[in-house]
């Protein structure tokens, strides 16, 4: 069973479809004793990491959260369910995160004025490390991005994926332990994005 948080934001359905095409059952929950008891647990999100972090704290989800991927239950985090994820986001004139992955949330910037942020689109995402996640997926295949806000991770051996935009070489998957996160939409991403998710849901959360 997959448990996808509901922290009232974000592409909950189209995460919850995605993961049905592939023969999973799923649920989506607001309850913290759910997400204790949770088997595997997906973060997705879309939105704005103040608004997200607000909306956590107003459904006691935060120390749920925590002791799930402390306890060791295979966990990610999509967008800026990966986002939140780190100590703090310059979003919303800067937003204090859960602090489980090292680093911080930046703004894309660019000299380039033909360059357009958000990110919209499809890029690729260079493997720095093998993780099981990956598994069968060729390294640079291309991943549906939108984001205007890119991860920066001051631990380096938490790096799995790095992309480049704008003026930025960011983290576009990252994690350590039995906790993954994606800073791309598997599932927008077709094919490779469900074998990502497939993946993920065959994954016993350790590297």
């Amino acid at each position: 069973m997959i448990t996808i948080i509901d922290y009232k934001a974000g592409n909950l359905t189209s995460v919850k479809l995605a993961f049905e095409s592939i023969g999973q059952k799923v649920k989506i929950t607001d309850e913290p004793r759910e997400i204790l008891q949770a088997e595997k647990i997906v973060f997705p999100g879309v939105g704005a990491a103040k608004a997200a972090m607000d909306n956590l704290k107003s459904l006691n989800l935060i120390e749920p959260i925590r002791k799930v991927i402390a306890d060791g239950i295979p966990f990610l985090g999509i967008c800026i369910g990966m986002q939140v994820l780190f100590e703090k986001s310059e979003e919303d004139g800067g937003t204090e995160c859960l602090g489980i992955l090292s680093g911080s949330v930046k703004k894309f910037k660019s000299n380039d004025k033909l360059c357009k942020i958000p990110q919209m689109g499809w890029n690729t995402v260079k493997m720095t490390k093998r993780h099981a996640i990956f598994d069968g997926i060729e390294d640079e295949s291309e991943f549906y991005f939108v984001h205007s806000y890119y991860p920066a991770c001051s631990d380096k051996n938490n790096i799995i994926g790095q992309t480049e935009y704008a003026d930025a070489a960011f983290a576009s998957a990252a994690g350590k332990g039995n906790l993954v996160a994606v800073q791309f939409h598997p599932e927008r991403s077709g094919r490779i994005g469900l074998k990502l998710l497939e993946n993920f849901s065959n994954w016993d959360g350790k590297c």
